[in-house]
């Protein structure tokens, strides 16, 4: 029979899911530490060793060796600069730096300091002004910085831009302008490019495997893949808010239909990603634990009492699994708030001059997260329940919406699909819903 294999290579974890490409339908699913400390392949060859059957087919993601890190720089922080970041993120990257204005040594230093693996220039509305786009360029091409870069801002000064990196020896990749206007972002062809120099600069330099058949492998980074299947999923159940809460991060992902005057009227400067990801760096059930209880602080919200003893100790041992009541319990606060956190700021504006992200009619709310996944279903449907009856963030909260778990991890796997194999694509989407309240 038929079957595709869909891989994600996370930092931690390997997870792989075969698939019926025909009906979408689920044929088997496994895990295993990711062998990240020698080769990433023999995780998956682990894995393949448990399938049922051979694939014809092998798609994978990663976020392995830190994923896909990207810096932004951009004309004026307020506008193409928030766009190249939004954009960088839905490309499923980590924005690791947002540089703004003409760059000078200082700000060459700077950038070099935060180790992108592309940066993403953009700049100017179309046939707009395009000086600083052009300096910027210019000293790209001079800096003892020599990752990819893909270049996305104004049109009319393409073909200077692309004549002075050229000059330089420089990889790029031209894409069309993420704000082509005010108040409209443009984010699928830069994405597109994104994703391009991803596959053929970044994962095979990331020292994962000894040879070139991982690079090959992979067609996306993960969260790229995850938003994708996003995307896909929205098309079968409408307007969904995804929750990732993970040991380093909690991304938060949504996917929205644009009705009526949100359709057509273009009120916030830097405009609307109807699709789009956030990551908070500070939220996660490990790594950053700390991080949840000190957000908690900020934004007033309750906290156990000894959950910070229990955030700190979680820090120091990443591998840490809650033993007895107490502990579990103490895990699912730290997942409560961090989900909360998370959504307050996905939802709300991102300037001042902007509306928060109208998120109030979104019909379903997903948690994922091995925390939500391993743990009972009532117990991870009120982590979830907390993100919408959350009536003092600041944001539209979707009050009225169904929760669910992401039980099984099939996002990635449905955004992989979805290019070659879009009907199985959504026919997993539907399979991706677990308990549901």
């Amino acid at each position: 029979m038929s079957a595709i294999w869909c891989v994600d290579v996370g930092s931690t974890f390997t997870k792989g899911v075969l698939v019926d490409p025909t009906d979408g339908r689920l044929l088997h699913s496994g895990a295993t530490p990711t062998t990240v400390g020698t080769d990433v392949l023999e995780g998956i060859a682990t894995l393949r060793g448990r399938l049922p059957v051979e694939p014809s087919d092998t798609l994978v993601c990663s976020s392995a060796g830190g994923g896909l890190r990207l810096a932004v720089v951009g004309y004026e922080r307020e506008v193409t600069g928030e766009a190249g970041h939004r954009v960088g993120l839905s490309a499923g990257a980590r924005v690791v730096h947002v540089a703004a204005g003409e760059l000078d040594r200082a700000g060459l230093a700077a950038l070099r300091a935060r180790r992108p693996d592309i940066i993403l220039l953009v700049g100017g509305t179309d046939g707009g002004n395009a000086d600083v786009l052009l300096h910027n360029a210019t000293r790209l091409a001079r800096a003892r910085i020599t990752v990819p870069i893909v270049a996305a801002g104004n049109a009319d000064a393409r073909d200077e831009v692309a004549a002075v990196l050229d000059c330089a020896g420089r990889r790029f990749v031209l894409a069309d302008n993420v704000v082509p206007r005010i108040g409209v972002i443009d984010p699928d062809s830069a994405r597109a490019a994104i994703r391009t120099v991803f596959l053929e600069h970044v994962i095979g330099g990331k020292g994962l495997s000894r040879g070139p058949e991982f690079a090959r492998m992979v067609r996306a980074a993960t969260p790229d893949a995850v938003l994708t299947g996003v995307e896909v999923l929205a098309g079968v159940v409408g307007d969904v808010i995804v929750v990732d809460v993970g040991g380093a991060t909690t991304d938060v992902y949504s996917a929205l239909v644009p009705q009526g005057e949100d359709a057509e009227i273009h009120r916030d400067v830097v405009g609307h990603l109807w699709q789009e990801r956030t990551v908070e760096a500070d939220l996660g059930m490990r790594w950053s634990a700390p991080g949840v209880v000190e957000a908690a602080a900020r934004e007033r919200l309750s906290v156990p009492e000894a959950l910070e003893a229990y955030a700190l100790a979680a820090a120091a041992d990443p591998g840490h699994l809650p033993r007895g009541a107490a502990e579990v319990s103490l895990d699912l606060a730290l997942a409560r708030i961090a989900a909360v956190v998370a959504a307050r700021r996905h939802g709300r504006p991102a300037t001042p001059s902007e509306a928060p992200r109208p998120l109030a009619d979104v019909g379903l709310v997903i948690g994922s997260g091995g925390v939500l996944r391993h743990n009972e279903p009532d117990a991870a449907l009120d982590v979830v329940r907390a993100v919408t009856t959350d009536h003092g963030g600041g944001w539209r909260v979707p009050e009225g919406a169904q929760v669910a778990v992401d039980t099984a991890y099939l996002l990635f796997a449905v955004g992989l699909l979805a290019e070659a194999h879009p009907d199985a694509a959504r026919s997993l989407a539907g399979r991706v819903v677990g308990p549901r309240a």
